[in-house]
């Protein structure tokens, strides 16, 4: 099935190299955006792909298409 759709606070953190504590908080004001745009969210969870295009990181698991 390869990468699940969404990270947890965990694999933020890592990828940011921060704290967990700050990673809750930046997928907080991530999910207060996707909310605006009338996405639906989950507490502690970011849409990977939202994840990635927001903090321009590449990543060899992670193609854009489309």
């Amino acid at each position: 099935m390869g990468e699940k759709m969404f990270m947890r606070v965990g694999e933020v953190a890592s990828v940011l190299d921060v704290s967990e504590p700050y990673a809750y908080k930046l997928i907080r004001k991530m999910n207060e955006e996707l909310k605006k745009t009338g996405c639906i969210t989950i507490s502690g969870r970011i849409d990977r792909r939202f994840f990635y295009e927001k903090f321009y990181i590449p990543n060899k698991s992670y193609e854009r298409t489309g």
